[in-house]
C-alpha cells in the first residue's frame, strides 16, 4: 500500500475491527475526559463551590491512597490473568478448528470492550491516585472520582461475566461453524448488493443499464494480448482486497483497460505480474496508482474472498475426519452449513469479471471464482477424506440435492451431477456393505431426480 493513498473502505473497516488496540485506545480516552469532569468536580467541592452528594465515598488521603491502590492492582492483575488462560483455551481448541479461533477472539467486539473496560478503569484509578496529594486547604482527596472508579469496577464485574459467557459459548463446535457460515452468508449479501451479479456484461462502475461504447471484450483481450504492460507486485503477500472503483478511476483517466491476473485469496510473490495494462504505455502511471487501489497482507480475509470461508468449513471437516480426531458428526455438521452456503450462491452470487466506465467503456477485467470452483472446494477434499465413510457421503448427497433445487442454470446442474457421481463412485470401491451402498446409492438417485425437475 503507497504511502499517502486512503485504504478501501471495506479493507479499512476490516483492519480496524481485527485489533485489541482500537476500541481499549477509545475507552482510555473516554476514561480521561471522565477524569477531566470528575476531577473539576472534585476541585470545586475541595474550594466549597460545590456541596457533594451524601453517597459520595469520603476519607482520609491515606485511605483514599490504598482504595485506589488495590482497585488499581486488582483491575490489572484479573484482566492479566483471564485473557491469559483465555488464550491458552483458545490455543488448545484451534488445534481442532483451524487459527480462525484466535483471530475471532481478536475481531470479536465484546472482547475488545472488556479488555478496554477493565484498561480504562485502572487509568481511571491511576490519574485519581496521582491527584491526591497537599493543597491550599490540606490534602486533597478527590471523593468523587473514587465514588466513579469503584463504579466503573462494578460495571468491569458485570462486562467480566457477559465476556466468560460469551467466550464460552464461542468454542463450542456448533457455534464456531454457524459463526463461519454467517460470515459466508453476509459475504455473499455484500458483493450481490454492491451489484457483483453481473457476469461478462457487467454493470461496474458505470451503473446499471450502462450503454456499451468502445472495444468490445473480445477486442480489448486481444489488444491486452498483442500490445500490454505489466504492472508487478509491490510486495509478497495475500491480496486481502481490490477497490473496482478506483481501478476504473485509474483506468478512465489513463484511457487505458487493465486485466487483473489475481483475485483476493491469491498469494502473490514480490515481482510476480499483478495485471496487464493496454495500451503499454500507460502500464507506468497505472503502476504508480495501483498501489491505493489493492491491499495484501499475511492472511487471507473475507471482504473480497467468498472461497476463504468455504475452505474454514472444509478445514475444520476434514480435521475432524482425521485419524487423530475421529469426530463424524463435525463434518456432517459442516456439510450442512456448505450446502445451506452453496444454495445461497446458486441464488443470489453471479460474480461481474467485466467494469465498465461511466460511458460504457470496458475497463477492468477481473479474475472472478468460479460456481464450479467453489462446489470443487466445499467437496473435493471431504470426498477423498471420507472413503469408506458412508455416512459423510450420504450427508454430502443430500447436501448437493439440497443446491440442485436452487441451480438457475443447466452449467450449474452439470456441476453438482459430477460431484455426485464421483461420490458414488468412491462409494462402490471403498463400501464393502451392500446396504450402505444402497443408502448412498438412493441418495445418488435424489440427486439425479432433484436435477431432473430443476430442468424443467
Amino acid at each position: 500500500m503507497r504511502p499517502g493513498i486512503p485504504l478501501p473502505s471495506a479493507w479499512r473497516r476490516e483492519a480496524l475491527r481485527t485489533n485489541l488496540w482500537l476500541v481499549p485506545t477509545v475507552e482510555i480516552a473516554l476514561a480521561v475526559a471522565l477524569f477531566a469532569g470528575t476531577y473539576a468536580l472534585d476541585r470545586a467541592a475541595y474550594d466549597g463551590t460545590l456541596s457533594l452528594p451524601s453517597f459520595v465515598i469520603s476519607g482520609t488521603a491515606d485511605a483514599a491512597r490504598q482504595i485506589l491502590t488495590a482497585i488499581a492492582a486488582a483491575v490489572i492483575t484479573v484482566v492479566t490473568l483471564v485473557f491469559s488462560i483465555t488464550i491458552v483455551t483458545l490455543t488448545l481448541a484451534s488445534t481442532q478448528f483451524g487459527p480462525r479461533m484466535l483471530r475471532n477472539f481478536i475481531r470479536d467486539w465484546i472482547t475488545q470492550l472488556t479488555l478496554g473496560s477493565f484498561v480504562a478503569t485502572f487509568v481511571y484509578a491511576i490519574l485519581a491516585l496521582v491527584s491526591i496529594g497537599p493543597s491550599a486547604h490540606g490534602e486533597f482527596v478527590p471523593h468523587l472520582s473514587i465514588t466513579v472508579t469503584m463504579l466503573l469496577v462494578v460495571a468491569d464485574v458485570g462486562v467480566l461475566v457477559v465476556f466468560i459467557d460469551h467466550i464460552a459459548k464461542s468454542i463450542q463446535l456448533p457455534q464456531v461453524i454457524a459463526g463461519i457460515a454467517g460470515d459466508l452468508s453476509r459475504a455473499i449479501d455484500a458483493d450481490a448488493a454492491l451489484g457483483g451479479g453481473t457476469g461478462a456484461a457487467g454493470r461496474g462502475a458505470g451503473g446499471p443499464g450502462v450503454q456499451k461504447a468502445g472495444p468490445s471484450l473480445a477486442e480489448a483481450m486481444v489488444r491486452l494480448d498483442e500490445d500490454s504492460g505489466v504492472v508487478r507486485a509491490p510486495g509478497s503477500g495475500y491480496l486481502q482486497y481490490v477497490s473496482m472503483g478506483t481501478l476504473v478511476e485509474i483506468a478512465a483517466r489513463s484511457h487505458a483497460v487493465i486485466r487483473l491476473l489475481h483475485r483476493p485469496g491469491h498469494f502473490v510473490v514480490e515481482g510476480q505480474p499483478l495485471a496487464d495494462v493496454w495500451p503499454a504505455s500507460a502500464a507506468p502511471g497505472v503502476a504508480r496508482a495501483l498501489g491505493g487501489a489493492h491491499a495484501t497482507g499475511p492472511h487471507r480475509t473475507l471482504t473480497q474472498d467468498l472461497s476463504f470461508a468455504v475452505d474454514q468449513l472444509v478445514e475444520i471437516a476434514i480435521r475432524a475426519l482425521s485419524a487423530a480426531v475421529n469426530d463424524t458428526f463435525t463434518a456432517l455438521a459442516c456439510i450442512d452449513w456448505l450446502g445451506d452456503g452453496l444454495c445461497k450462491i446458486a441464488d443470489r452470487w453471479q460474480p461481474a469479471s467485466v467494469q465498465r466506465d461511466a460511458t460504457g467503456h470496458v475497463r477492468v477485467i477481473a479474475v472472478t471464482v468460479s460456481f464450479r470452483r467453489l462446489v470443487e472446494r466445499a467437496h473435493d477434499k471431504i470426498r477423498q477424506a471420507s472413503r469408506a465413510m458412508p455416512a459423510v457421503m450420504i450427508r454430502q448427497l443430500d447436501g448437493l440435492a439440497k443446491v440442485m433445487t436452487h441451480t438457475s442454470t443447466p452449467a450449474q446442474r452439470e456441476v453438482l451431477l459430477e460431484q455426485a457421481e464421483m461420490i458414488m463412485r468412491a462409494c462402490e470401491e471403498s463400501v464393502p456393505e451392500e446396504a450402505d451402498r444402497a443408502d448412498v446409492r438412493r441418495r445418488y438417485e435424489a440427486v439425479r431426480t432433484a436435477r431432473q425437475r430443476s430442468g424443467v
